[in-house]
């Protein structure tokens, strides 16, 4: 079975990550690079460990969310498509096996909030991985004054934490948020879809999603 270190060792795939990336500078979005992808993979593995799903899962989780951002090499509107078709060919030409590059193209194609939702536990995982990476880390501009709200609310995150309560069948994102750089208000602004996506793919999982900002539970 091929492995997410294969996957990392692809040349064409390094490729894809830093050309993703020079894109997303040039319009100014926040970053989708290594150090995104590599959150977003691990979470998503960690999920269906944490669940008891079958190594292969998780295995196929952690490629799906380390490939899940290769389409915005080609542009950010329908990135999640272009995506899944790049990631699929990519993993044929691997010579992984038809049924699994199918899962890790389903996944991908259904992980952005505009024209998504879980469809697989593969697909629920990445959702989950993917919405809960929030954090200043994130803003890769360095002008303050400049902010848009996206870069205001990732910078005003100084932590966020993705817990699974495996005895308790919940996920939690806890986030802290600096209220003298913007409001709790302006989080939902900008992430209620991505928020409600993230509960129905726990609910696909037959797990409840909580969120709790600043220590007081808000879902």
């Amino acid at each position: 079975m091929i492995t997410l270190e294969d996957v990392k060792n692809n040349e064409e795939v390094k490729y894809l990550i830093l050309g993703s990336q020079k894109h997303l500078d040039a319009l100014g979005y926040t970053e989708h690079s290594i150090r995104h992808i590599s959150i977003v993979s691990k979470r998503a593995g960690d999920i269906l460990e944490a669940l008891d799903y079958p190594k292969e899962r998780i295995e196929l989780a952690k490629i799906a969310g380390y490939l899940h951002d290769i389409g915005n090499c080609v542009n950010r509107v329908d990135h999640a498509h272009s995506g899944a078709i790049l990631a699929y060919q990519i993993l044929k030409d691997m010579n992984m096996e038809q049924e699994y590059r199918t899962e890790i193209m389903t996944a991908i194609g259904n992980h952005d909030e505009k024209t998504g939702t879980a469809v697989s536990d593969i697909s629920a995982a990445l959702i989950l991985a993917d919405k809960s990476d929030v954090h200043r880390d994130r803003v890769v501009n360095t002008n303050i004054s400049t902010f848009d709200i996206h870069d205001r609310v990732n910078y005003a995150v100084t932590n966020a934490n993705l817990n699974i309560d495996k005895e308790n069948r919940k996920v939690t994102l806890d986030i802290k948020i600096d209220t003298k750089i913007c409001p709790v208000l302006d989080y939902f602004e900008i992430f209620m879809d991505r928020t409600m996506m993230s509960k129905y793919a726990a609910k696909y999982l037959k797990i409840w999603f909580e969120l709790i900002i600043n220590d007081t539970r808000l879902l």
